[in-house]
């Protein structure tokens, strides 16, 4: 049920996961440089939304700075902590990605 879910996520959200999975993943540091420069991209957006320098949002730092993130909050933030670091980001991405192949990470 929930890869039949992800099927009607709206193209802008399914466009943000592939972008947030190709910066986040191994895949970023080879190849022509593209990945490693999207997950250059994602840190810097991501830095800059920490306004307190924690290394982790929340859902009002990412309110209008990453909206993706916000939007997506509950969802990435699995473990109820009120923040998501980078980290947690990259997690969503692979289980959405299993999801969407109908799996598990």
């Amino acid at each position: 049920m929930a890869a039949h879910r992800l099927s009607r996520f709206p193209v802008a959200v399914a466009l943000g996961l592939v972008v947030l999975i190709l910066a986040l993943s191994p895949l970023a540091q080879a190849g022509d440089g593209r990945g490693a420069q999207a997950a250059e991209k994602l840190k810097a957006r991501f830095l800059a939304a920490d306004a307190n320098g924690d290394g982790r949002l929340t859902k009002a730092e990412a309110e209008g700075r990453m909206p993706f993130v916000h939007r997506n909050f509950e969802k990435i933030d699995t473990a109820g902590q009120g923040a998501v670091s980078l980290a947690d980001l990259e997690g969503f991405a692979a289980r959405a990605l299993a999801e969407r192949k109908g799996g598990t990470p």
